[in-house]
């Protein structure tokens, strides 16, 4: 007689399973804004501005418990636009992003890419930096105005790099720099380097009179005494930077570069808001403005339609550049 009772207890449990929801999360892809087997890719070599600010970005993600493991992988080439292909290509797929900024917009143009940033879909803009110039510490220049002076004397003579390439932000600080004191544009020798980790090699070894990269690559060899910065584009002094404005000097360039996450075109609407819960999780945490405050960054956080608006408007400004100093 016990069967009936047995058979109404499998049928209770049974019920219960069906009817009451699970108290515990599996930790699946719909658990918050929790990206299963999230990839960010950095558009160029270990060591520049996208890479430093991705994985940054990753470490804050991780150590907040934002999100479970998540990939950083380099595909640098042709100034970003390799993976700006790449990313295009992976349509629908809310599984990747990329760091991206100014640099990718000039790229755009500079290499007849096929694939634009007007193809991606838009997450999230981060940060703003100053350029900074900088020479190695046994550089003959002690000082911007010395070497200014010796640019002007023999432009083709003194080579300047960059760590991106022509189109970039560190091909248009010293270009917008040239025009400022009278310089042609068309007879700088300008250097591009795939990333500012390339590029500080580079002035260290002397291979180059003088370099243009962001604070943030540039802050531990000058605090190393390595580097020795000469000035900054940005409309203010940088803080922890004993160097003065371009302006402050006569100099009438006021210059700053950002950087940001945008994500493969066609992803559904739940998955572009997952990518942009993420990145707005990670703006909130103490972690992200120390990290901020570390590398020189400024805080630039826009996300979505609004970072939309910004692309579309940055690209339109730096066609227009371009086209001024006669580089496009």
């Amino acid at each position: 007689m016990r069967q009936p009772k047995t058979w109404l207890a499998v049928l209770g449990a049974a019920l219960l399973v069906l009817l009451v929801p699970p108290l515990v999360s599996s930790g699946g892809d719909d658990a918050g804004s929790r990206i299963r087997g999230l990839r960010v890719m950095v558009p160029n070599t270990p060591g520049g501005g996208y890479d430093i600010t991705a994985r940054t970005a990753v470490k804050v993600l991780e150590d907040n418990d934002l999100n479970g493991p998540t990939e950083v992988f380099n595909l640098p080439g042709a100034g970003g636009t390799v993976a700006l292909g790449r990313l295009v290509a992976e349509r629908g797929n809310g599984k990747l992003a990329m760091s991206m900024g100014l640099g990718v917009v000039g790229s755009v143009y500079t290499n007849s890419s096929p694939s634009t940033l007007q193809d991606t879909t838009p997450i999230a803009k981060l940060t703003e930096e100053a350029d900074i110039i900088v020479v190695g510490k046994d550089s003959p220049y002690s000082d911007v105005h010395d070497l200014l002076d010796a640019w002007k004397a023999n432009p083709g003579g003194l080579p300047v790099g960059g760590g991106s390439s022509p189109g970039g932000p560190d091909h248009l600080a010293p270009m917008l720099t040239a025009k400022a004191i009278g310089l042609d544009p068309k007879k700088v020798n300008y250097v591009p380097f795939d990333g500012g980790g390339e590029l500080m090699a580079s002035v260290l070894g002397g291979k180059i009179a003088f370099g243009v990269s962001g604070i943030g690559e540039t802050r531990d060899q000058i605090e190393a005494g390595e580097l020795r910065a000469l000035a900054v584009t940005s409309p203010e002094r940088v803080p922890g930077i004993d160097a003065p404005t371009l302006q402050e000097v006569g100099v009438d360039v006021s210059f700053t570069n950002w950087r940001g996450i945008v994500a493969p075109p066609g992803l559904s609407d739940a998955d572009r808001q997952k990518l942009i819960d993420l990145f707005t999780a990670m703006h909130g945490t103490e972690q992200w403005r120390e990290a901020l405050r570390v590398n020189g960054w400024s805080d630039a956080f826009s996300t979505g339609d609004e970072f939309a608006r910004f692309l579309s408007d940055e690209n339109d400004r730096v066609a227009s550049v371009l086209k001024e100093l006669g580089l496009a």
